[in-house]
């Protein structure tokens, strides 16, 4: 097997340094980036970028304090976190040339500026908050989404089904949420907790077939759990308008390493998930939805620190014990991609600390939430000034790619290749 394309969305907030919370004004650093880096976009181009020229990097997201990056599809996860950190320092100098900065962490530690979080102005969004209400409100955390090619809808399927018991494990490993609206949540990625509150969200039980998936995805929708295909917020997912599957578990991480991390077990895992299904096709993954909840929960609550759901045999072991089984379960697929030393690496170092615990750090040492953000805020900048994207000058940075726009919008902005193929549509999927 080749190894797959991959690509990687990153969602940020926006900070006012002074106040420390989340603020609305997106939309004014996405204005301030076309300034600045999109000239030919021309003053009346829309914040994705423009109408006319150089598409963006950044592109708007469901409220008005997010903001998304994403990486073009590559098979060199190295490649594709220093685009992810070309995008934040692009979105950081903006920020900062109006008295603001951005943030990549999960959840805003001191909350927003106003009550209700801003919609961002656009039809769809105001439509997602009119219908659900507060639960959407409860959405304006930061996650980020890895993609990985699929030869087909039946390989993709059966992926899914397999890597399901898997995913409470790279939940656990990205945790970086323990703090929101001034308070301490109690765990370690209190987004998985809010973000649960969408009734599409979660883990999925074994689909068995593309008819099955294809049938509950119509079944969500027409129950009005979901508005469209693009809020079909489930754990992972096949992709609409290019062949990926879409891991969404995870935590926005600040450390560049754990992003690379993570990019690499998500691919290793979906190569040995597709490994599998062509040597056995589509087959059931023995876990229920209970289960599958419970595993969840276990990784949202304690991250690294605690006992994990072993997806091998149903029980509960120590953490570091689970994160082993997975390095040993997508080892072989690891090592063809070149990936095993940088996992090895890195799982190292998120048992000494995973974001969430950096947070905590944090707050030890300062004495308040406030020095949690100033933390945030000092750790983003320095991703983009060490080694992911300092060290690279500006005429050898990665280029970076964009979609037609959010990823909300129900598309894939991934316009992946599967083994060198670039651009297959999912033929008679879109919603």
């Amino acid at each position: 097997m080749d190894t797959r394309t991959l690509g990687i969305e990153e969602e940020l907030l926006v900070v006012d340094p002074e106040s420390r919370t989340a603020t609305s004004r997106a939309g004014a650093v996405l204005r301030e980036h076309r300034r600045r880096d999109l000239p030919s976009s021309g003053e009346h181009g829309g914040e994705d970028g423009g109408e006319h020229g150089e598409p963006s990097p950044l592109d708007p997201e469901l409220f008005r304090h997010q903001l998304e990056t994403r990486s073009d599809p590559t098979t060199d996860v190295v490649r594709a976190v220093g685009q992810i950190v070309e995008a934040r320092r692009r979105a950081g100098e903006a920020a900062a040339a109006l008295g603001l900065a951005v943030a990549a962490g999960a959840a805003s530690p001191l909350g927003l500026d106003e009550v209700v979080p801003a919609v961002t102005a656009e039809d769809r969004y105001r439509r997602i908050v009119d219908t659900y209400g507060d639960v959407a409100r409860l959405g304006g955390t930061c996650g980020m989404h890895v993609h990985v090619a699929i030869e087909s809808d039946e390989e993709g399927v059966g992926c899914l089904d397999r890597i399901a018991p898997w995913l409470p494990v790279l939940a656990a490993v990205s945790s970086n949420s323990p703090y929101a609206d001034g308070r301490d949540t109690g765990y370690a990625s209190w987004r998985t907790q809010a973000w649960s509150s969408w009734p599409s969200a979660g883990p999925t039980e074994a689909f068995g077939s593309v008819a099955g998936y294809e049938a509950v995805c119509e079944r969500m929708i027409a129950s009005g759990a979901a508005l469209d295909r693009g809020m079909l917020y489930f754990d992972a997912r096949l992709a609409e308008e290019h062949p990926t599957l879409e891991v969404r578990v995870l935590d926005a991480t600040t450390d560049p390493d754990d992003i690379a991390l993570l990019a690499a077990l998500v691919r290793g895992l979906v190569e040995t998930a597709a490994l599998d299904v062509a040597s056995h096709g589509v087959a059931r993954n023995g876990w229920r939805c209970e289960e599958l909840r419970a595993a969840r929960w276990r990784a949202s609550r304690s991250g690294l620190g605690d006992r994990l759901l072993d997806p091998v045999d149903h029980t509960v072991r120590p953490a570091r014990e689970v994160l082993a089984r997975l390095v040993d379960h997508v080892r072989e697929r690891l090592d063809a991609a070149g990936d095993l030393e940088l996992v090895e690496t890195g799982v190292a170092r998120v048992l000494a600390g995973t974001g969430a615990v950096h947070q905590r750090s944090a707050r030890e040492r300062g004495g308040s939430l406030e020095g949690v953000v100033d933390d945030l805020l000092a750790r983003t900048a320095a991703s983009w000034e060490g080694a992911w994207g300092g060290s690279l000058p500006p005429t050898d940075r990665p280029s970076l790619g964009s979609s037609d726009g959010p990823h909300e919008d129900g598309s894939d902005p991934m316009t992946g290749t599967t083994n060198g193929t670039a651009g297959a549509e999912r033929g008679g999927r879109r919603g």
